[in-house]
């Protein structure tokens, strides 16, 4: 994943010359002859405001000129995202089940054994039907087979993307309505669909049809065990 032009995408050699601390020039793509990174300038709150907008450009500038092989230890990076990932899908988990079951003041061992199976169930099995059918979609949509770094690169670029899960750390310092968390997930997978564009160069609706057909799998996985309960 080489550096990239936030504007058009093309290659970029370098993004910046360090005279002296503090002082750099901003270098000039080579396709576009716009400012190849103008985030490097940008303080924090501006690239957040910019991701939830979900504007193209910072994404390269994350995935490509901050994410970077280079600079990054890519293997840790992509650990700690995956480790972060399931924990705030096991929290979400945790939050839905809660608000349909009205939990009392104490739970019973039995209960809490249960609960952790059915977290244990959405998140691990929810998650691998989702990367199965990511990847299958992606052969399918994007009319491509990816090698195992490039498939690498992909997965890492859906995970940092899923950052809108953040969000629900809120819930543990107020209360929201369960709607709030479908609202979330809508968000990532809308965040989703322009990584992938980002990353692949694919057309829109393509990416639209592989990460929607991905987050509706997981959704169904995630309702067979409601429905196995029902039936009992």
């Amino acid at each position: 994943m080489e550096h990239r032009c936030v504007e058009c995408g093309f290659r970029v050699k370098q993004l910046f010359v360090q005279y002296s601390p503090g002082n750099i020039r901003l270098m000039k793509c080579e396709n576009c002859k716009s400012v190849a990174d103008e985030y490097i300038e940008c303080e924090f709150m501006i690239i957040l405001i910019d991701l939830i907008l979900h504007k193209p450009k910072v994404y390269r500038h994350l995935l490509y000129n901050v994410l970077h092989q280079e600079t990054v230890h890519i293997e840790g990076v992509l650990w700690k995202s995956t480790f972060c990932f399931l924990v705030l899908d096991a929290y979400r988990s945790l939050l839905l089940k809660r608000n349909e079951e009205e939990w009392g003041s104490s739970v019973s061992f039995s209960s809490l054994v249960w609960i952790c199976k059915e977290m244990f169930m959405d998140v691990v099995v929810g998650n691998f039907i989702f990367l199965c059918i990511f990847l299958l979609s992606a052969r399918v949509f994007l009319n491509t087979f990816f090698g195992v770094s490039r498939c690498k690169d992909i997965l890492f670029a859906i995970l940092v993307s899923s950052y809108f899960k953040i969000f629900l750390i809120a819930m543990m310092v107020w209360e929201f309505p369960s709607s709030v968390i479908f609202i979330i997930d809508l968000f990532v997978l809308s965040s989703n669909i322009v990584a992938l564009k980002v990353t692949t160069d694919s057309p829109m609706n393509r990416c639209i049809a592989t990460c929607f057909c991905a987050h509706a799998a997981k959704l169904l996985a995630s309702k067979v065990p409601n429905l196995r309960s029902l039936d009992y």
